[in-house]
């Protein structure tokens, strides 16, 4: 029998079944993280996808064709169908047959390069492309203005080719940034390795192969401190992007702790105050407002104001589509991307490619956890009964409004009651979607709530409070998925997300992910309505996770949790 007992079914739709159970699960599974993405995962196999993508960001770490068919050969029950094996060659060899480079006479162009003069040719005569092409220099090289620099990389991405970009960047005003030894809060601080790792990998030795991608990492482990890394080698006026102003704040205080940088030296652009300075900190909201939907952005003078030679997108993957478009313009600049997860709901992640560049680090979240940089992490799925007055209802409802009444199912709050019993003495995250059921939550167990309504100073009061024990659970809405830094929360309790968003459950792990000084895991719980698009939903939200290695222990609520 062909194969039999290896863990990999490799099939003709691109996809690579795995077997769950099998002893070299965790060692195949992490393997595929590197060229595939998750699809399903169900209780025994695993559903796996090959896409151009995710073999494109492979191609960009320098992994070969041969290392991926030879990997899929050695553990595939079957033998492999001739289109995958095909489909990989093809998708790979794409990687870097265009290229950018700099124009060796005209200023304020660059020239499209490849060895293929029939891909030349090709693109030479696609209708819609020809409005960012100046000149054929000749069957190899096309010349075009720096100024379409990113469109045409996204226009080449859509046609199936990413272009390797080697036209090099601006150096942009120089500013000294030293990493500190010791901390101002009296630490002794360090890249960890594998910060070090990321930190020169995207720097490159200062090369035009550098200086543009992504860097994925947990939350927990330390991404910041690869942006400050990052810093510190190019030492130039640097804008850092993130979702929110407690980020705000929060990279603030980590480049005073963290490096020389004096507060001269840094400055926040926000709707509190709009201070320039040699690193200047806003938010996606601030550079996306505007008044009325036709008008213009009246913030994205943000990227041309100064001289940056970096630009650091914290939670890469919520870029809105408003900074594609500016990002697209300035290309010349270093261009730095950190993230949990490279999971877009809204399918963009070509965008994310060819704009901030390809994936250059990634390292499974169960290998730092194995190594101590994060917590252990036990996720606990607790499925509750809808009752039988809502019951009719929500078999009566519009499929649309059938999620809301399920996450919102009234037997949720006796199994909050009965986990914050268990876990006494404990930091306790209570976080949600809907705010009438949060607001429900807080007033019940007489805890802090948190939303978009509350000020950002009372928000961090609150947040303190919370570091230092003096509240030991917070109620939270999803204005806490993002870069908050809560290092004592142990336990999560979820009630209701974001429909079926992946990254939203890898962020919202992430809250409890920091190592805790008492060396105590972390406890991650759903709770769900069974049989319900609740329950759907939440199996969909759990795909990112599972690829991470985490696995979902099922529960059933009858009134007491097992």
């Amino acid at each position: 029998m062909e194969g039999a007992g290896k863990p990999l079914i490799v099939q003709s739709d691109q996809t690579i079944l795995v077997e769950v159970n099998h002893p070299l699960y965790t060692v195949v599974r992490d393997k595929l993280l590197t060229f595939t993405e998750l699809e399903k995962s169900p209780e025994f196999v695993h559903t796996y996808r090959i896409t151009p993508i995710s073999l494109w960001n492979a191609a960009s770490s320098l992994i070969t064709t041969a290392q991926i068919v030879a990997f899929l050969e050695e553990h595939s029950r079957y033998s492999l169908p001739q289109n995958i094996i095909f489909f990989i060659n093809d998708m790979m060899s794409r990687y870097g047959k265009l290229r950018l480079v700099k124009h060796g006479e005209k200023k304020g162009y660059l020239v499209l390069e490849s060895d293929d003069r029939f891909i030349m040719e090709e693109i030479w005569n696609v209708r819609g492309i020809e409005k960012f092409l100046s000149e054929r220099l000749s069957p190899l090289e096309i010349e075009f203005q720096d100024f379409y620099r990113g469109r045409l990389k996204q226009a080449l991405i859509k046609l199936g080719y990413p272009v390797e970009d080697l036209a090099g960047y601006l150096e942009g005003d120089p500013l000294e940034v030293r990493l500190r030894q010791m901390t101002l809060s009296q630490n002794e601080f360090g890249l960890r390795n594998y910060q070090q790792e990321a930190t020169d990998i995207f720097y490159a030795g200062g090369s035009e192969r550098g200086g543009s991608g992504i860097i994925v990492l947990p939350c927990g482990a330390g991404k910041t401190m690869i942006g400050l890394g990052a810093m510190s080698r190019l030492n130039c006026h640097t804008l850092i992007l993130v979702t929110n102003i407690t980020a705000v704040h929060q990279w603030h205080q980590e480049i005073l702790d963290k490096t020389f940088l004096t507060e001269d030296d840094i400055g926040e652009y926000t709707g509190e105050c709009k201070e320039f300075a040699p690193v200047t900190i806003s938010t996606y909201q601030m550079v996306t407002y505007r008044r009325r939907k036709e008008d213009e952005f009246p913030h994205f003078k943000i990227f041309t104001e100064r001289n940056w030679g970096l630009i650091i997108y914290d939670e890469v993957h919520l870029l809105p589509a408003p900074v594609f478009r500016i990002t697209s313009e300035i290309q010349a600049r270093r261009r730095l991307g950190l993230t949990a997860t490279l999971v877009r709901e809204d399918g963009l992640e070509s965008d994310v490619f060819s704009l901030i560049g390809p994936k250059k680090y990634d390292i499974p979240w169960k290998d730092l956890e194995r190594r101590g940089w994060i917590a252990q992490a036990e996720c606990i799925e607790i499925r509750c009964a809808l009752p039988d007055e809502q019951r009719y209802e929500y078999a009566t409802l519009p499929i649309r409004r059938k999620y809301r009444l399920a996450a919102e199912n009234p037997e949720k709050m006796e199994v909050i009651t009965q986990l914050l019993a268990r876990h006494q003495g404990d930091r306790v995250l209570i976080i949600g979607h809907y705010l009438n059921q949060l607001r429900k939550v807080a007033k019940m167990v007489n805890a802090p709530l948190i939303t978009g309504q509350v000020n950002n100073s009372d928000r961090d009061i609150l947040y303190d409070k919370f570091r230092r024990g003096e509240i030991p659970v917070l109620v939270v809405s999803k204005v806490a998925n993002f870069a908050i830094d809560l290092p004592d929360a142990n336990v999560a309790i979820q009630i209701s997300g974001t429909f079926g968003s992946r990254q939203e459950e890898a962020q919202r792990l992430g809250r409890i992910l920091r190592p805790k000084d008492s060396g105590k895991g972390a406890i991650f719980y759903t709770l769900v309505t069974k049989n319900s698009r609740d329950q759907d939903f939440s199996t969909h939200r759990q795909l990112f996770l599972t690829e991470q290695g985490y696995k979902y222990t099922i529960k059933t609520y009858d009134g007491q949790i097992q």
